[in-house]
């Protein structure tokens, strides 16, 4: 679709409206302004009372009916006027007439005929009689929306205005232009407005779109959502302007990913690990999307995620995987590394907008749980990873030599694809204080789990929710624990009761066992 930018201060926030996607040619003004004694009668008219709503990018059409939706005392917005088009928020732009059509028909306007066809031999005529007609409608209080050049310039767009009224005393239209803030009742020449109307795709044939706004039993199609796919779509418009050239971007609600690979190899992350991810994890666990409309950014390899964080975001990350930028709303993927880490940041906001008083040990358990996962039974299932190795050191007792080879429950069954993260081991475990208890590892607050870290609380929360999913308690816990967080913040009294414990010496007995279990874990 062309989409032109114009040289002028308004924003170029206009869109190509009509049915043709074609370079759009200069408009002539050859039509001869029409003398004083050769003007028709038309009478004043004037619509008055109607709102004037400054259109979002690209929503030009959208922002003229709401604002005869407003003048009709409804609620609907251009938001929900995007939303009744069927436009695929994927392809980041407004609607075009026939969209519009369809919302305005969906919300309960009939419009009437939309496409006229003139002939260019006998233009005068012919647009003079169509604005005869246009007129008649004002004069009845039916609004109109016509779709016109925006302006006599070489590379002018297609826009949207509402035509509201006209004055025989400086043969003007009254019209509401959406494209600036205070554009309520604007004047144009009607000669102007005759050369800018018609849409010359065919030399001898030109188009006139004039959409009546008739309004009949009127559906209240305002939406309460979160986000809907008019908020999509504005994010995919500013994404367009803030990514490089080349990027590829897909809507994969409630997140958006875009990516320097081809869009099939976006498209194939969106679907194979987000979407994938986002059910399973909704499946089991949330109810709610996350609060804000977060971009995921997939970076090809290395150099290109040192290339682009520091171009697009103005970061120098200290991790080669990824990360999640509260400042951008972002989360930040070296691909190359595999989606481990995607998948361990995903649940993270899920976590914010479901139990917003989660401590950080279980919300890191918990995304780290998925950091290496498969699908077993129809369900997100956390596997052994990278951390058990750090996790085995720091409870082995300095002397004791390699446990025995022995394999581990099963976690899911051979050759289900892994969502995998896998560095190198970390020389944390050469030096770590010991091993919190549990009661320890549930009560560290947040600067404490991160900022105090003996290097091992990743690992045990990671492996204390492995328990849990291995056992068959993992969705329990979580549920309980939301429920009852408020008389037990920490969630300790909540594990013993999940585990049938008591008092603290079955917390003890349990955290041997535990131990022991973990050492005959194996990875890979």
């Amino acid at each position: 679709m062309l989409k032109l930018s114009l040289s002028f201060v308004v924003p170029a926030v206009f869109l190509i409206a009509a049915i043709g996607a074609v370079r759009l040619p200069a408009v002539a003004a050859a039509t001869p302004p029409i003398s004083a004694a050769e003007r028709p009668a038309y009478a004043s008219v004037r619509i008055t009372g109607v709102p004037h709503v400054k259109q979002k990018p690209d929503f030009c059409g959208e922002a003229c009916a709401a604002m005869v939706l407003a003048k009709l005392g409804h609620r609907i917005n251009q938001d929900d006027v995007f939303d009744q088009g069927g436009v695929d928020p994927e392809l980041g732009r407004g609607c075009h007439t026939k969209e519009l059509v369809r919302a305005l028909t969906r919300i309960g306007f009939g419009t009437g005929t939309v496409w006229y066809s003139v002939a260019a031999a006998r233009a005068e005529a012919e647009l003079e009689a169509h604005f005869r007609a246009m007129h008649a409608d004002l004069t009845a209080g039916v609004p109109n929306i016509v779709c016109m050049h925006y302006d006599e310039t070489q590379e002018t767009s297609e826009h949207f205005r509402l035509i509201l009224g006209y004055d025989p005393k400086t043969d003007e239209l009254l019209y509401h232009e959406p494209a600036v803030a205070g554009g309520a009742y604007n004047r144009m020449e009607r000669p102007r407005f005759l050369r800018l109307w018609p849409l010359k795709y065919d030399g001898d044939r030109w188009t006139l779109i004039r959409l009546r706004l008739v309004p009949g039993a009127i559906r209240d199609v305002h939406s309460s959502a979160k986000f809907t796919d008019a908020d999509y779509a504005q994010r995919v418009m500013a994404l367009r302007r803030k990514a490089p050239e080349g990027f590829a971007i897909v809507v994969q609600k409630p997140f958006v990913v875009l990516g320097d690979e081809p869009l099939v190899q976006v498209r194939r992350h969106a679907v194979g690990t987000v979407q994938w991810a986002v059910d399973r994890l909704k499946q089991d666990y949330f109810e709610n999307d996350p609060d804000a409309m977060i971009d995921i950014w997939l970076f090809k390899d290395r150099e290109s995620y040192d290339k682009y964080t520091q171009e697009i975001f103005g970061d120098a990350p200290d991790t080669p995987f990824g990360y999640f930028s509260y400042r951008h709303q972002a989360l930040i993927m070296n691909i190359d590394t595999g989606t481990g880490t995607l998948v361990h940041e995903i649940v993270h906001p899920f976590i914010a907008a479901n139990f917003p008083d989660c401590p950080a040990w279980f919300n890191e358990g918990l995304a780290s749980l998925y950091e290496q996962c498969g699908e077993y039974r129809g369900r997100i299932w956390g596997r052994t990873n990278w951390r058990l190795a750090g996790l085995q050191e720091a409870i082995r007792p300095p002397l004791e030599a390699s446990p025995p080879d022995a394999n581990p429950p099963t976690a899911a069954p051979a050759g289900i694809p892994l969502r995998n993260e896998d560095p190198a081991v970390p020389e944390e475990v050469r030096e770590r204080k010991p091993l919190p208890s549990f009661k320890q590892l549930c009560g560290t607050s947040t600067n404490e789990f991160y900022g105090e870290d003996p290097g091992s609380n990743y690992a045990q929360a990671r492996y204390l929710c492995y328990y849990l999913q291995q056992q068959g308690r993992l969705q329990e816990y979580y549920r309980r624990f939301r429920r009852n967080v408020r008389s037990d913040p920490s969630g300790y009294e909540t594990l013993k009761s999940v585990l049938e414990i008591k008092d603290e010496e079955g917390m003890a007995k349990f955290e041997e066992t535990w131990k022991a279990w973990v050492l005959k874990l194996r990875y890979p």
